[in-house]
């Protein structure tokens, strides 16, 4: 499964990346957060998109968040 995500490397604080919650995090209600994909690093992915961010497993959630799903090792 690694082999065919996108590799997005750290998180630029120069460029829109969406918010990164850990997998039992809850989101905030009050956060105005609403949109149809997730960014990271300028670069919009839909929902349902995984991306590798070093080692950590990203989701791409409704409402356009990020939830870490785990971390995945190179083989």
């Amino acid at each position: 499964m690694a082999d065919h995500l996108p590799r997005v490397g750290a998180p630029d604080p120069e460029l829109k990346t969406s918010p990164i919650f850990d997998e039992y995090e809850d989101i905030s209600r009050d956060l105005e957060l609403e949109a149809g994909a997730c960014y990271f690093n300028d670069i919009a992915y839909p929902i349902g998109q995984y991306v590798l961010s070093g080692s950590d497993l990203l989701h791409c959630e409704e409402r356009g968040v990020w939830a870490r799903r785990g971390e995945m090792r190179p083989d």
